[in-house]
């Protein structure tokens, strides 16, 4: 029963290709400064390249007795090669092999997960620029506020995956730290190159503490907040797309491979793929608080307490990247209603803020300006009138600084007078297009 409950093999066996990748760089670097011989080390080399086919053709019998990873691979090849499978573990402890693991493990999965943000960040460009030209209502508490480009919108959603893919680039700088040869927490009485194992691995760094080394996990604690503050950004695109393909917006139509329909109500296209994402949002930050929480004071350097670093991190990166994955995919059949965008902007009163510049622009400052806009909104309102059906003199009610030019405020005039970098204008939204190609071009 014991033997069950600390046998990590059941998940960690995920690890099996970090972990020979690891050894043979390990033997390599024994053979290399005279620990064991060549001929130890290429016996040692086969076997764990044949343990591995053994692996990848489902052919390895994975053991609960041997607890984990490291020991079920070090048994076999105990069987393969005999006695000298013995060497293989010189220089080395269990505490530094599994760091080493792991890191090579999120390594991995950090790139993977930058060409995913990349793929949904393509897809949103795409969008964007096929409908760059459709002017849509801008919320605020999601009461009409002021008109923005659709385009402008949706790249919005660009810059927070940006930061994103910023946020795991940096978290890369950190994981690329060699850990092997702390030994199983003050480093090893052996002549290792360990900067010669780090090429090997392809790890920019050898870690500088043998103590921090075995202990760190905040590479992982790291890979799965940049996740968590991904899948806030998911999820808030996710709650967009199931509002904007709602009946009562009607602003979209998400392509049928991405939707579902209803057990009794054949009229319905549920967005189920973007209400699972919205939903999915909550494993990865209990994760998060999960390794937090077992990291919470442990004390240096190794404690058993680690094993629970892997099945949160693995369901992190099982969760985040397919969400990613498939976000892209449904971007792709977006369909975008523009007549009923542009019918959403219920009359013109989303030019109220204009209206008020107009009066400052003539004077008057703007705390007074807003003031006489609320109390004209609200007459044109209760008149169900538009601003534009208005007539001179009911605006002279309100201020006699209004003219005639008062009717040469429209929505593409709106637009077009926010001009500045990072405004809706078609100028400032053409320019973001062209930077935002630039960026996943790598030119930028």
């Amino acid at each position: 029963m014991a033997q069950d409950y600390v046998a990590s093999i059941s998940f960690d066996q995920r690890l099996y290709r970090q972990d020979i990748t690891g050894s043979i760089a390990h033997a390599k670097m024994l053979a290399k400064q005279g620990i064991i011989t060549e001929s130890d080390a290429e016996t040692i080399i086969k076997g764990l390249s044949s343990i591995q086919e053994e692996i990848e053709q489902g052919k390895f019998q994975f053991q609960t007795e041997h607890e984990d990873i490291h020991m079920n691979i070090e048994a076999r090849l105990f069987e393969k090669v005999g006695d000298v499978a013995g060497k293989l573990h010189t220089a080395r402890s269990r505490n530094d092999q599994i760091a080493l693991d792991l890191r090579l493990f999120v390594k991995e999965e950090l790139s993977k997960t930058i060409d995913a943000l990349k793929s949904l960040q393509s897809s949103l460009v795409e969008l964007a620029e096929a409908n760059k030209n459709i002017i849509m209502p801008g919320y605020t508490h999601l009461q009409q506020a002021q008109p923005v480009l659709l385009a402008h919108h949706l790249l919005a959603y660009f810059e927070m995956f940006q930061r994103d893919k910023e946020r795991f680039h940096d978290c890369l700088k950190r994981t690329d730290i060699l850990p092997l040869g702390s030994g199983a927490l003050a480093g090893v009485s052996y002549p290792v190159d360990r900067e010669f194992v780090a090429r090997e691995l392809g790890f920019g760094k050898v870690s500088t503490n043998s103590l921090d080394a075995v202990s760190d996990r905040d590479f992982i604690i790291e890979y799965e907040a940049c996740a968590a503050i991904t899948m806030v950004h998911l999820s808030r695109l996710a709650e967009e797309i199931i509002l904007w393909s709602s009946a009562e917006f009607s602003f979209i139509e998400i392509g049928e491979a991405y939707t579902t329909g209803s057990s009794i109500m054949p009229q319905k296209k549920n967005p189920d793929v973007a209400e699972l994402a919205r939903g999915k949002t909550g494993r990865v930050y209990g994760h998060l608080m999960a390794i937090l929480t077992t990291m919470e004071a442990l004390p240096l350097a190794y404690n058993r307490d680690m094993q629970e670093d892997k099945e949160g991190l693995f369901d992190t990166v099982d969760t985040l990247q397919p969400t990613l994955r498939v976000f892209a995919g449904m971007v792709k059949t977006i369909k975008v209603n523009v007549k009923r965008v542009r019918q959403a902007i219920k009359r013109d009163y989303i030019l109220a803020t204009d209206l008020a510049d107009y009066l400052v622009k003539k004077g008057l400052p703007f705390r007074e300006a807003h003031g006489v806009l609320s109390k004209l909104s609200k007459y044109a309102v209760s008149r169900d009138k538009s601003f534009h059906e208005l007539s001179l003199s009911e605006y002279h009610g309100f201020s006699l600084l209004f003219d005639e030019d008062v009717y040469a405020i429209t929505l593409e005039s709106s637009l077009a007078a926010r001009n500045v970098i990072g405004g809706t204008s078609p100028q400032q939204v053409g320019a973001a297009l062209t930077r935002a190609r630039e960026i996943l071009n790598g030119t930028k």
